[in-house]
């Protein structure tokens, strides 16, 4: 459970009561009731009204501004492998971090970098 007053983001309307998605509200209650499928009562500003909405319907604020960080952080560092044609660096960013050890093993082979660039140019032609 949110605490009261904490900030939120409408991602979602599953009970189609025309919520206004990818506006922020506040939420200002919790709905108690085991009988009823909406989980808290959030006011939305923009349009200056109250919405019971279910907790899936929503997602904090902090959370999906971490997301989108992350996003761009993800996408600078590949342009970055790529305007520096480092190919180890732009296998381990799209492989995850993860998958190290076959990084590490795939040094065995070593590639020129203009055949790391044709390489790179062919599948974003594709």
């Amino acid at each position: 459970m949110w605490k009261l007053g904490q900030k939120v983001i409408v991602v979602d309307d599953k009970f189609e009561q025309n919520l206004p998605v990818g506006e922020y509200g506040y939420i200002i209650a919790y709905d108690r009731n085991p009988d009823n499928a909406f989980d808290y009562v959030v006011r939305i500003p923009k349009v200056n009204k109250n919405f019971f909405v279910p907790g899936s319907d929503l997602e904090l604020e902090e959370l999906l501004v971490q997301e989108e960080i992350d996003r761009i952080e993800r996408e600078a560092l590949i342009d970055f492998a790529l305007a520096t044609h480092n190919e180890a660096l732009f296998k381990r960013i799209m492989n995850g971090d993860a998958n190290e050890e076959e990084v590490a093993e795939g040094h065995a082979t070593i590639t020129k970098p203009e055949d790391f660039v044709r390489q790179i140019n062919l599948k974003a032609w594709i």
